[in-house]
This record gives C-alpha cells, sequence and structure tokens, in this order.
C-alpha cells in the first residue's frame, strides 16, 4: 500500500482469496472469507487495517478456483492449466531446512547446531543436527524409535539448542496467549466467543478470546487441542468475518 501510494494509485487488487464489505451501519470495513473455502486466504490477512481494507480489492474472493481458470481459459491465459500451489510457493521442493540454511547471517547459523532431545523430565533421549529441522506437533524424522509410545515435539528452546518431545497426551494445550494483536473492526470491550485457526490449514476451534492491554490476549478453547506453536499466526473468526488476530506467544496448559 505505502508504494502504491507513491505511484498515486487509488486502490491495491491483489489476487488473494478473501474479501472486504462495507458496514453501513457500523461505517466499518470487514475482512470476510473467500466464496471458495478450500482456497481462502483471510488467514493471512488479519493485520490489514481499516484504511488498508477500504482501498484494497480482492477480485478473485467471490469466485472459486475452478471459475478462476475458466476466466484465464477465456482470455487465453497461459496459468490457466498451472499447478496448484501446495505449500510454500518459493520452497517447491518442500525442503525448508535447507532453505533456512541458505540465508541466514553468520550469527544466525552458529546457533543452528547439534543438540540434545528431551523428554518432559529433561532426560536426553537422542539428539538433532539443528532446531531449524523441527515444529512444535512433529512426528516423523525424530530418530527415536523404541520408545514405549509415538513421541511428538512439544517444544522447542532456540537459546539452549533443545528440542523436547513428549506423548500426544502431552501435546494437548488448553489455549494460547498471543501478541501483536491486530483487531479488524476495533478492540472488543469484552470477552469474545469465536472460533480460531491457529495454522492456516487447520479448522477453527471454538474459543474464549480474552483481551488484554499492549495488544496482547488470551485464547481459550472449549476443549484440549494439540500443536500449538510459538511463531505461528493465531486468526479468529466469528463465521466467515476476521475479528483480528496475533502472533502466538505460548501455550496454555491450564
Amino acid at each position: 500500500w505505502q508504494r502504491a501510494r507513491e505511484l498515486d494509485a487509488h486502490y491495491v487488487a491483489t489476487g488473494h482469496y478473501a474479501q472486504v464489505a462495507y458496514d453501513q451501519e457500523r461505517e466499518q470495513y470487514q475482512l470476510l472469507r473467500a466464496v471458495d473455502q478450500r482456497k481462502d486466504q483471510s488467514y493471512f490477512l488479519f493485520t490489514l487495517s481499516q484504511a488498508q481494507l477500504g482501498r484494497t480489492l480482492f477480485p478473485v474472493g467471490h469466485l472459486t478456483k475452478d471459475e478462476v481458470r475458466e476466466k484465464a481459459r477465456t482470455l487465453g491465459l497461459r496459468v490457466a492449466e498451472k499447478p496448484d500451489s501446495q505449500d510454500i510457493c518459493f520452497v517447491p521442493d518442500g525442503n525448508y531446512a535447507r532453505f533456512i540454511e541458505q540465508r541466514v547471517t553468520a550469527a544466525q547459523r552458529a546457533r543452528m547446531t547439534a543438540g540434545d532431545i528431551v523428554d518432559q523430565d529433561g532426560q536426553v533421549v537422542g539428539s538433532h543436527e539443528g532446531i531449524h529441522q523441527f515444529t512444535v506437533g512433529q512426528r516423523r524424522g525424530l530418530g527415536l524409535g523404541g520408545l514405549p509410545e509415538p513421541q511428538y515435539v512439544t517444544a522447542i528452546d532456540a537459546d539452549r539448542g533443545q528440542v523436547t518431545v513428549g506423548t500426544k497426551a502431552q501435546l494437548m494445550t488448553r489455549g494460547l496467549t498471543v501478541s501483536g494483536v491486530s483487531w479488524v473492526e476495533g478492540v472488543p470491550t469484552q470477552d469474545v466467543m469465536a472460533t480460531v485457526k491457529i495454522r492456516y490449514r487447520h479448522p477453527a476451534i471454538p474459543s474464549r478470546i480474552v483481551a488484554q492491554a499492549d495488544g496482547r490476549a488470551e485464547v481459550w478453547f472449549q476443549e484440549s487441542y494439540p500443536a500449538v506453536t510459538p511463531g505461528q499466526a493465531a486468526v479468529f473468526y466469528a463465521g466467515d468475518r476476521v475479528l483480528g488476530g496475533g502472533w502466538i506467544e505460548k501455550a496454555l496448559k491450564a
């Protein structure tokens, strides 16, 4: 949007699958899910302000992906048959660890060293070649065969280079805290009952959101849920409306 202003453009149009509506009664813009729920990208847009939403166009948000492809064929665009991106488009081979290794600074690379894999009691049960190869909830690639129950990554300590694992039951949480919260339609004055997505592809979780000072909030799930990952976005929905979202700080166990 800043670049658009420099070019004296009045609007920014993007190919995101999302929609913008204007609430005449409240005199506010709303950020909505796309018609095509399979391709909806509203999860990534929760930081947009009212001023930005008022100047943003999502021309494919009211269409399905099939309808977009048909329009592209009609216009003779070669991308009409382009395969869908299944993950991060700029990591086509899916090797995120190598992508990171090729782009970090020398200081960052120095922290990407081998370390311990420990259980919930801090006992060493294995080793690893760098914490950038792991994410909370991961089960595969741990190299921990022989343990009585399947193990999952439950926590990552970047400063100590330590990966903690546990059972699926130990992976479960009752909620999370978020920082840097952006409220699309203004900060609520009371607790909000909403659904929350903690990953783009995960289903939304019925939750109670408690707004706090300093752009933070607590999210309490109606039922325990696994794999809350610090650093991911948690985005709040009321039906098809995006209420806001923030960046996960930590999981809440009780």
